[in-house]
């Protein structure tokens, strides 16, 4: 079944829109308070389409980012008890929040660093800041340095590999997407 195919087409196809920077900036700062899909997904085939504006892009990503960060702060800090803790129980993420309670208790700022840089929800992270009330700037220090580390990470590959690899991927998408599913099935099994 060729789904990644065609996935990968249409995703190609909107990443040289004329709006997709747009629709980036609204991705990347929701990815940071609620959405689950992150912004690399679009970010990198807009670079692979317009390698000489990685940069550009990178720091759009990492700019909406760090901004949708500061309200999941915000959110956190003021609206937990009457907005965020139902949500987080009707939705199934309440472990979740408290796991990462307990990772602030143990490495403070650097989880932010850790949550920005890496895979790790960084919502979870966001909103977890603003309820434990940390000081402001250095979570804002943190996810600065840690989204921007990874999304000039991502733009800078992309655009290093340029139209050889965008070939690589085009050729071998379903073979990448089918394995990405099956090793998210397979930890699924493993972690419940």
């Amino acid at each position: 079944m060729k789904i990644f195919s065609a996935l990968y087409k249409w995703t190609m196809h909107w990443a040289e829109h004329r709006f997709a920077p747009h629709a980036l900036v609204v991705l990347t700062f929701a990815e940071s308070v609620f959405f689950p899909i992150p912004p690399d997904v679009l970010l990198a085939p807009m670079v692979l389409s317009k390698p000489q504006r990685a940069w550009h892009l990178a720091t759009l990503t990492t700019v909406s980012s760090v901004i949708g960060g500061v309200v999941g702060y915000l959110l956190g800090y003021m609206l937990f008890e009457p907005l965020i803790q139902p949500t987080l129980i009707e939705f199934g993420y309440m472990a979740k929040f408290e796991h990462a309670m307990a990772w602030f208790e143990q490495y403070g700022v650097w989880v932010v660093f850790l949550a920005g840089f890496s895979p790790i929800p960084y919502k979870v992270f966001t909103l977890s800041a603003g309820f434990l009330q940390m000081l402001f700037i250095p979570f804002l220090i943190a996810s600065t340095i840690g989204r921007g580390m990874r999304f000039f990470l991502v733009a800078g590959l992309i655009r290093w590999g340029g139209a050889p690899m965008e070939q690589k991927i085009r050729n071998s998408i379903d073979i990448i997407g089918w394995g990405l599913v099956a090793i998210i099935v397979v930890l699924y099994f493993i972690f419940q």
